[in-house]
């Protein structure tokens, strides 16, 4: 029999809304281990107490928020619609069914009257819950870098002239642009704090900012992140990033892992001073001359470096990273070597050696002799700090920039970081539930199929 729809239905609902949600759904989950009771007190110093309209409760709107980033939904005006029918994310916020909901717009007014700190604080928060929960260590760290695309279109790109870059601002910074760029470079007009950046030669220049992702080894937890424009080299950012990450968690890190790109003397050699291990494979040496430089012998007890046939160079002037060595004149004139070796016009041969050019030395020794741990941990850097940033992007919308500048993109990590640890701590929580249950069924320490384990607590 053909049925028929009725045009109008009107039910009475009496119960909770978490009636209606399945208790595997992310927001289900996430609500069990969210805990933003001093959200209120934190941001109190930001509100009138006796004077105004009432505003949307701190923890209502950091949860609207996190309901966006867990579900994939980043702008405010699609997640303010989707709430208004989603009786989950109405669940997860705090509203009834025929509650009126706040202007998209507030949300807004909300991250900019909190500032960036204030939102760093939750995430730093979701970092203690989980080391709280013994499923963050912090004693191995996966440390990477991946750009994230500016939101602005080609046509806001204009190019200006060095010349008028250079009188706008600071003069080490246009010394460093009119280096890299030459007579001009490419701006954005919408958004000045975007900088042109590629993650590939073969791949053309695009607006972008640089998020500094660390990882901790043992869950796949995000222990610190940090945005910088997409000029920013990341080798600069990774002592910064550890710094962050012992003030954060308190335990002194044991192995920080990254890929070449942090491949330089001076974080193998503060990385050695800290008493950390490295596994970051160095960079194979650029020959530009007949005479590369491993050809030249640096003795780090005596401060002495010799050319191939034997010849002391003498340390000169300093420079930012490193220090000039030049060889005497006299040597060079004698020197079978020195048509191949100097370059057209010059007597002698000057070199440069960074502050830490032994450490550089002996991670490329020790790359030859890296143990089975060494490269199954490199291994596991390449899922688990790569693998966070293809799932931010993916499932949580960090693939492109929702807002406008620094401050708006730093926001934007913050939640997205926080939700993933979220979902993290969720996970394990769940599994620690199956397996109390699993104890209680089969006794303790054995699970459903009589496998034995360790309930950590």
């Amino acid at each position: 029999m053909l049925g028929e729809r009725r045009p109008e239905q009107y039910e009475f609902f009496a119960g909770s809304l978490r009636d209606l949600i399945p208790d595997d759904h992310v927001l289900a989950k996430v609500s069990r281990v969210l805990d933003l009771s001093w959200l209120a007190d934190d941001v109190a110093d930001l509100y009138c107490a006796d004077n105004g309209r009432p505003g949307i409760a701190p923890e209502t709107a950091v949860r609207l928020m996190l309901a966006g980033f867990l579900l994939g939904i980043v702008h405010d005006r699609k997640l303010m619609r989707d709430a208004a029918v989603n009786v989950a994310i109405r669940w997860f916020c705090g509203f009834s069914i025929t509650e009126r909901l706040p202007d998209h717009s507030s949300l807004t007014r909300i991250r900019q009257r909190w500032g960036e700190q204030r939102f760093r604080r939750i995430f730093e928060r979701t970092v203690e819950a989980c080391v709280t929960a013994k499923i963050a260590k912090g004693e191995v760290v996966h440390i990477d870098a991946s750009l994230i695309r500016a939101d602005v279109s080609w046509e806001a790109l204009a190019t200006r002239w060095v010349d008028k870059v250079g009188a706008e601002n600071p003069a080490e910074e246009a010394e460093r642009n009119t280096k890299k760029t030459g007579k001009y470079k490419k701006i954005c007009t919408t958004d000045p704090e975007a900088t042109m950046a590629t993650s590939g030669r073969n791949q053309r220049l695009e607006p972008a900012y640089k998020q500094h992702t660390a990882v901790c080894d043992e869950a796949g937890v995000i222990i610190d992140v940090e945005i910088t424009t997409g000029e920013i080299n990341e080798g600069n950012e990774l002592i910064s990033t550890v710094d962050r990450i012992e003030a954060t968690i308190g335990t002194h890190i044991k192995i920080v892992t990254a890929d070449a790109g942090y491949a330089y003397a001076k974080v193998y050699g503060q990385l050695e001073r800290r008493d950390t291990s490295a596994v970051i494979p160095p960079k194979r040496e650029p020959i530009r001359s007949p005479v590369p430089m491993r050809r030249f012998r640096y003795d780090a007890k005596h401060d002495i470096l010799k050319c191939p046939r034997g010849k002391k160079l003498k340390a000169g002037r300093r420079i930012k990273h490193g220090r000039f060595f030049t060889s005497r004149a006299k040597d060079c004139r004698r020197c079978n070597l020195a048509r191949l070796c100097l370059s057209g016009g010059r007597t002698n041969k000057a070199v440069v050696l960074g502050d830490d050019y032994p450490a550089l030395l002996r991670a490329r020794r020790r790359r030859e002799q890296w143990s089975e741990r060494d490269k199954a941990l490199y291994t596991r850097h390449r899922w688990r700090v790569e693998g966070i940033h293809a799932e931010a992007k993916i499932q949580h919308g960090l693939a492109r920039a929702v807002r406008r500048g620094l401050s708006n993109m730093k926001i934007q990590a913050y939640l997205t970081a926080a939700a993933i640890n979220l979902k993290r701590l969720a996970a394990f929580i769940a599994a620690l539930l199956c397996r109390l249950v699993a104890d209680i069924l089969n006794g303790p320490g054995r699970g459903p199929n009589n496998c034995s384990y360790t309930v950590v607590v």
